[in-house]
């Protein structure tokens, strides 16, 4: 057992941008976030959860669904009570006050997924300076789905990388990422496929990148399997990622297994 501490960079974002106009309500997916911080606790690791803002993540309410726990009401419940109730979890921290307390003290690092990593984390400062702390002393970090994308904000121009993102200007992008610690690591993230799954069947409007996309374009080797929702987990160096809700359980495993080394 072990009772080393885990830094959870989760996200504040409730909305996000459209590109076929207004917004798409957004937050933390249940599965992503309580089922890999499950398997930590019960491993006895402990955990900090900290946001740009100091606020506990919203919970994504089409997360709170049978789906995505193989049917499987109790394990629902038992993650929805995690979500809610677990006293981490409402312990919230800002991640400057994280930062200004020491990095030191933490043996790896989480970004859950859901979309609304995309909005904050992703060109987030404080993020930027956790990043390179867990990157120069090779500590394992995770993300599922869209955490990924809380990996973009250590470039030093992450919100400009961000705004040519949305510009569709792929060129510019791709200027602005130059140097990011992340380049010619192999990843992976929600795909293409799956991306449009959730544009036409549940958000019934359109993003304004997708996340390999974006990946990409800062130079990360992104994989994906050719199957959507299937669970998928890529480690590269002391880099693990998972590519949709299907693999929380996976993500878990490698993440633990990395953290044991």
């Amino acid at each position: 057992m072990s009772n080393e501490t885990i830094l959870v960079v989760g996200s504040n974002a409730t909305q996000l941008e459209a590109k076929t106009g207004g917004t798409i309500t957004i937050g933390q997916f249940l599965n992503e976030t309580a089922v890999p911080l499950m398997a930590l606790v019960a491993a006895g690791y402990d955990f900090v959860l900290a946001t740009p803002t100091g606020e506990k993540p919203h919970m994504d309410k089409d997360s709170d669904a049978l789906l995505y726990f193989a049917n499987d009401d109790a394990a629902r419940s038992r993650a929805r009570d995690f979500f809610n109730h677990h006293p981490a979890m409402n312990d919230v921290r800002t991640l400057r006050s994280v930062i200004n307390d020491g990095l030191e003290r933490f043996t790896g690092l989480f970004f859950p997924g859901g979309h609304a990593p995309v909005v904050d984390v992703m060109q987030d400062p404080d993020t930027r300076e956790v990043l390179r702390h867990f990157h120069t002393h090779a500590k394992p970090t995770a993300a599922i789905c869209h955490g990924p994308m809380g990996l973009l904000a250590e470039m030093d121009n992450a919100r400009e990388f961000r705004a040519a993102l949305i510009d569709g200007d792929q060129v510019k992008a791709r200027e602005l990422a130059q140097g990011w610690q992340y380049a010619g690591y192999r990843m992976t993230v929600f795909s293409r496929s799956e991306e449009e799954f959730a544009e036409d069947n549940v958000f019934k409007a359109k993003l304004y990148f997708n996340m390999p996309d974006a990946l990409e374009a800062a130079g990360g080797l992104v994989v994906t399997t050719d199957e959507n929702f299937t669970p998928y987990v890529v480690s590269d160096r002391e880099l693990i990622t998972a590519q949709n809700p299907m693999s929380d359980h996976a993500l878990a495993d490698a993440f633990l297994a990395a953290l044991d080394k």
